[in-house]
């Protein structure tokens, strides 16, 4: 029997439906996602995000429960605005609410539903074998092959402000770093996984791409940007539950900002980082 609080092993949880009705709650708290962040429309999105969980609580209180610590972390970041900004206050600002879109939602889980229902496995106790090896340097070229061309030729580069001093480089570079790790913290760890106590993977996996490619739109990856970014949100998703490992899904994604970076200075600095087909 497993102890009060304590986290379930995947092979001790019940399938999950492949179609209910939670799946209509769930639904309207990723579409406030998108009303909040890539809409625009707050008013709409909180009425969404609040009538989404409380469908989820008249279903059931578990997935009330769990929707509504993804709704608690929505519900945060959507206090600030999250586009591309390198002022040193926003820079402060925007670190700060992302922190709290995290551990407050970790908080209410572990001492106020006393579960361990948010975790973060750094360690998944097994070696990565060579084609999860061979996957890290296939990123990096994808990335290269593909981003400076998406950012130039759309002029999405333009969504993110003009770097001119060696402190909005070192800033630029941080925030890159920053808000990469804190998309698995939240997106993945948080949202995938609450999400998957409930729903099949491919709608867990569904749902929380809504939600991380709804905030990527906000913060600078728009044009035809969906275009990389939902099917990276859905691999993430995918190779998480393969891994079930944060290093790795953490390392695959800023190997991919890496490049990111060096794309985005290079189309505000041509002089920079002359590594680009485009």
């Amino acid at each position: 029997m497993t102890r009060p609080g304590a986290a379930v092993r995947p092979s001790e949880r019940v399938a999950p439906p492949a179609w209910s009705w939670a799946l209509a709650p769930a639904a309207a708290v990723s579409l406030a996602a998108f009303l909040l962040f890539a809409a625009q429309a707050p008013a709409a999105g909180y009425a969404v995000l609040a009538a989404g969980v409380v469908g989820a609580f008249a279903l059931d209180r578990a997935l009330g429960k769990d929707l509504g610590l993804i709704a608690l972390g929505i519900a945060i970041v959507s206090t600030t605005s999250v586009e591309a900004d390198l002022e040193w206050g926003r820079f402060f600002t925007l670190g700060v609410v992302l922190t709290l879109a995290v551990l407050v939602p970790f908080a209410v889980d572990r001492f106020v539903l006393r579960r361990r229902a948010i975790i973060f496995p750094w360690r998944s106790g097994r070696s990565w074998p060579p084609m999860e090896k061979a996957y890290l340097l296939l990123v990096p070229f994808l990335g290269w092959a593909l981003l400076p061309f998406y950012f130039i030729r759309s002029g999405a580069y333009l969504n993110w402000p003009d770097i001119t001093t060696g402190s909005e480089l070192a800033r630029f570079f941080v925030g890159v770093n920053a808000v990469g790790t804190w998309d698995e913290l939240f997106f993945i760890c948080t949202c995938f996984a609450l999400l998957r106590r409930h729903f099949p993977v491919w709608q867990a996996n569904v749902l929380q791409a809504t939600i991380f490619v709804s905030f990527l739109w906000e913060l600078g990856y728009r044009e035809w940007g969906p275009a990389f970014t939902i099917p990276f949100a859905l691999l993430q998703g995918y190779i998480f539950t393969r891994t079930r490992s944060l290093t790795y899904v953490l390392v695959v994604h800023l190997l991919f900002d890496a490049i990111v970076f060096l794309a985005i200075v290079h189309a505000h600095n041509p002089e920079m980082f002359r590594i680009f087909v485009y």
